[in-house]
């Protein structure tokens, strides 16, 4: 399991919580976040209590409306839909512009000891789409989003970061912000691998996955992707080939159905490797730790090849970088 954490400090609950159950991970979001020293000393506790130094610790930080660490922290980077912008205008510009802003997240988040960066977004929107994705997506079309998609990779982990594609088979058909409800896609599964998997199939050697919580009717009409055997197995392992660590969405969406408890329990049950859970809420957090099971089998051999996969960045001029990043936009 991956946990948050509910305010700046950990508190002795938090700690006792980490020691005794000793999650995999951690995510931060913006309500832990004050100053740089802050987040370096949360994120150093986080560690001490599963007495892991290098224990993955994730943030959304995509740029645009998801960025949780914010000037004066970090500068304000534009949207994923900016810099498919820049790629209609000019293939290569926007390709070094995703890799470059990849890269400056790393010397953002590195510095303050976050080693994982939940980016890239590879969801595929479609006309009428819920904005809950919205201009989190390079474009309309695969092909780009792919191509941008792999170049944000590629930054993160020449700054020493490990990036999360999301969410995997694809969020950008949803009609509905599964934050507060559950959307259901009634698209043919031929339509499906054409459009939405198909920036998956190029990154699927990527070492970290997250699910969406969308149901496809075409796949399995009862349950979404994040709990369902079916759409985990024949198209995330199988017809995509993902064979990395594959995290859920968080458990307290409004898209899943039922207590927290239950949600945890089906999405162990479908087949995901790691049940993330985000708000910090301990009642929550103690529901989830219930119904999670130790790292096993091919779910440990996944995390263990995440931990192998982490190290020390490239030697690189941040100045630089981030003069010519903003050149770029200068001059679109």
């Amino acid at each position: 399991m991956i946990l948050g954490a509910a305010g700046t400090v950990l508190t002795a609950d938090e700690i006792s919580l980490y020691r005794d159950e000793r999650p995999w991970g951690f995510i931060l979001f913006a309500r832990n976040v004050q100053e740089a020293s802050q987040v370096v000393d949360l994120v150093a506790s986080m560690r001490e209590a599963v007495g892991r130094p290098h224990a993955p610790v994730l943030i959304d930080q995509e740029g645009g409306r998801v960025q949780r660490i914010r000037p004066p922290l970090a500068e304000k980077y534009p949207s994923a839909e900016a810099l498919g912008a820049l790629h209609r205008q000019d293939r290569q510009t926007g390709l070094r512009a995703a890799w470059l802003m990849s890269r400056l997240h790393a010397f953002d988040l590195t510095r303050l000891g976050i080693n994982v960066d939940c980016l890239p977004v590879l969801d595929v929107p479609v006309e009428g789409a819920s904005n809950v994705i919205g201009d989190r997506a390079y474009g309309f079309e695969p092909q780009v989003v792919a191509e941008m998609g792999q170049a944000a990779a590629a930054g993160l982990k020449a700054g020493g970061m490990l990036p999360v594609m999301k969410h995997i088979p694809g969020h950008g058909r949803g009609m509905a912000d599964s934050h507060h409800e559950l959307p259901i896609v009634h698209a043919g599964r031929a339509e499906l691998e054409a459009h939405d998997f198909l920036p998956f199939r190029a990154m699927k050697d990527e070492l970290m996955a997250m699910s969406a919580h969308i149901v496809f009717t075409a796949l399995d009409p009862d349950q979404p992707a994040t709990t369902s055997p079916k759409v985990i197995e024949d198209i995330i392992r199988g017809c995509i080939g993902f064979d990395g660590l594959l995290m859920s969405d968080d458990t307290s969406m409004n898209a899943l159905k039922g207590t927290i408890g239950e949600r945890a329990r089906r999405i162990a049950g479908g087949g995901c490797d790691i049940i993330l859970h985000c708000n910090g809420v301990m009642d929550e957090m103690r529901a989830v730790v219930a119904e999670a099971q130790p790292l096993a089998g091919k779910s440990l051999q996944r995390a263990q090849a995440v931990e192998a996969a982490f190290g020390p960045g490239d030697e690189a001029d941040e100045t630089a970088l981030r003069q010519e990043f903003q050149g770029l936009f200068a001059t679109a």
